[in-house]
């Protein structure tokens, strides 16, 4: 992690999502239009074919790992739309998301990670005008490390609460005009806050 300076990350998920193949000089650097934009291209495939079996996003770029900070855990994620059935052709298509970890911390890593995809979905669901399905996570090495044992013993004792209902404060057209302010959570009622150091 020490060969960047702080705040820079390197080539890694952003990145590979809006400039896939582009060469990474520094985080403030413009990237415009250079690369593969896949997050563009999955939304066109959404739009216009949807039933594609390559609507996929990847942050896994071998050539670029040795550039970052960290490879990516959460390496890729495939789109699926499921079409509305011929009884009710006006019903909106479905969106899910599929992402695969090849490295999961089930303490710290994992609760952000399917907030962060589950937040992803409906973002792209919205700009596409789909119905945000499912979330569905698939785990390589999932671990827990020593120091968040006792951690989450606390948590396993906790009774689940109801969701929060995840809304728009405005119609958003497309994925890139997308403000902190657009995203409304209602009936968020967690539980106090367990800490947990990071390790790396």
């Amino acid at each position: 992690l020490g060969h960047r300076r702080e705040g820079d990350l390197g080539p890694v998920y952003g990145f590979q999502w809006r400039h896939f193949g582009a060469k990474y000089e520094d985080c403030d650097a413009d990237y415009t239009g250079k690369g593969v934009d896949q997050l563009a291209e999955c939304i066109d495939k959404i739009k216009h074919s949807p039933t594609d079996r390559r609507i996929i996003l990847s942050a896994w770029n071998p050539a670029a790992i040795p550039e970052m900070a960290l490879p990516p855990c959460h390496m890729m994620c495939q789109f699926y739309v499921q079409l509305p059935p011929e009884s009710d052709p006006t019903s909106k298509p479905k969106l899910s998301c599929l992402m695969y970890q090849r490295s999961a911390d089930l303490g710290l890593g994992i609760p952000f990670n399917i907030a962060s995809y589950a937040l992803l979905t409906h973002m792209v669901a919205h700009v596409t005008d789909t119905e945000a399905h499912e979330l569905i996570i698939q785990l390589g090495d999932a671990h827990v490390y020593r120091d968040h044992v006792d951690a989450l013993r606390t948590q396993l004792e906790r009774e689940p609460r109801p969701f929060p209902k995840l809304r728009w404060a405005r119609k958003v057209e497309t994925i890139d005009d997308f403000v902190s302010e657009d995203i409304v959570v209602e009936g968020y009622n967690p539980h106090p806050s367990i800490p947990m150091k990071m390790s790396v």
